[in-house]
């Protein structure tokens, strides 16, 4: 086996600068896809975190059919002392308590149906990014007073600021008329159209007065440090609940299926452009190993002729390429490693991304995630489709007949 090892890379570079342009474009290639598959993760990482911080959270614990329904009757009772107990629990703060109806808030002007959400001023800013967003005045102070929050778009189609009373309408959890006199104390600008026009926030206290909640919710919202710990979470929190056979948990990708969606849908058209790489890169082997077969066609003929046999000659060709490509993908992943990793420290941006960005409330530099996945996984798949380049050349010999390929020059 060490003669045919020492064969093997003998051939190999025979023609080094053939050989070298030919690992040049594998290098080429995984450095590219290093980065790129690194920059994608990095990506979908920055968009999970981003949406996940705007309401939903990593997690919510709701009563059973509320997500689909979002009915007011479908509600979490004692929110409050549950939001409590589990930050006491789980030792953590990135948990807090959620009430939500839809009504109409009418100013003097005008009128509009938007849904207000009732939060816990002091742990509302740790699981969700909007009280960081106030543009003008302040966030929410008191658990129990009658102020709001709203979005820019909302504050401008009811012509009001800070200051200015607005006048709630709706239905109580019983049924009856429920309804309100609140003051706007801050206004915010997350750069979401749908969120700024339709969502206030107002003290969870003062809204289950309003809507004659009995001290219930709707949601309790939990926030984990990272994704990568939210499975664990989820599970403790599932525990957490167990006694109460009332409620569910559920995970981010079930309260945000288009999210999910939406990054499925990124990754198959990113993995259709990738394949493309690929497969360039293979038919690049293919063209190599099949010009050194030929180039050695009266060599093989005359080992045919002392006894050699095909299939032999055939794996000398497949172990010529394993080399070429396994040399391949070790350049190519610590080549991509070392520049994916100076963006992972700097970040990546380009002319115009802050700009851009900016009107979805996203940062204006990208950290790619530079992980083992991320790192071998393209320069992996590029080595085993070097591999089946080389078949096509290696099944050539079979039809090789010793006399015929002696008298090639």
């Amino acid at each position: 086996m060490n003669i045919v090892l020492r064969l093997a890379w003998r051939n190999l570079w025979r023609h080094s600068r053939r050989t070298w342009l030919t690992i040049g474009a594998m290098v080429f290639s995984n450095v590219l896809l290093v980065f790129m598959i690194s920059l994608q993760f990095g990506m979908y990482g920055l968009m999970i975190d981003n949406t996940l911080k705007v309401f939903s959270g990593h997690m919510q614990v709701q009563a059973p059919g509320y997500k689909d329904d979002q009915k007011m009757r479908q509600v979490v009772h004692g929110v409050q002392p549950l939001a409590s107990r589990l930050r006491s629990e789980l030792d953590s703060d990135t948990i807090a308590a959620r009430g939500w109806a839809f009504g109409l808030a009418s100013s003097a002007e005008r009128s509009n149906g938007i849904g207000i959400y009732g939060v816990e001023p002091e742990y509302e800013p740790r699981v969700s990014n909007i009280p960081g967003l106030i543009k003008q005045g302040r966030y929410l102070a008191d658990n129990n007073a009658s102020e709001i929050v709203i979005g820019t778009l909302l504050a401008r189609n009811l012509r009001i600021g800070i200051g200015d009373e607005l006048t709630l309408l709706g239905s109580g959890l019983d049924g009856s008329f429920a309804a309100a006199v609140v003051n706007v104390v801050g206004i915010f600008d997350s750069g979401v159209k749908e969120i700024d026009r339709n969502i206030a926030e107002m003290p969870l206290g003062a809204f289950q007065d309003i809507f004659y909640m009995d001290g219930a919710g709707h949601q309790v919202v939990v926030l984990a440090p990272d994704l990568d710990q939210a499975e664990l979470l989820q599970a403790r929190v599932e525990t957490a609940v167990s006694d109460n056979g009332d409620l569910v948990v559920h995970g981010w990708d079930v309260l945000q299926p288009g999210l999910k969606q939406a990054i499925q849908a990124d990754m198959s058209s990113a993995f259709f452009m990738y394949s493309i790489l690929v497969i360039l890169v293979a038919f690049s082997v293919l063209n190599t190993q099949l010009m050194s077969v030929l180039e050695r066609t009266h060599e093989f003929g005359i080992a045919m002729a002392l006894g050699l046999k095909p299939g032999r000659l055939g794996r000398l060709v497949m172990l010529e390429t394993a080399m070429m490509g396994f040399i391949g993908m070790i350049l190519g992943a610590l080549a991509g490693g070392l520049f994916t990793t100076w963006f992972t420290v700097n970040g990546f941006t380009y002319p115009g991304m802050e700009e851009m960005v900016a009107n979805f409330n996203l940062p204006g530099r990208v950290y790619p995630q530079a992980t083992l996945v991320s790192m071998f996984a393209g320069p992996l798949v590029v080595f085993l489709f070097t591999l089946a380049a080389a078949v096509y050349p290696a099944l050539r010999l079979h039809r090789l007949h010793p006399v015929e390929a002696m008298r090639t020059n």
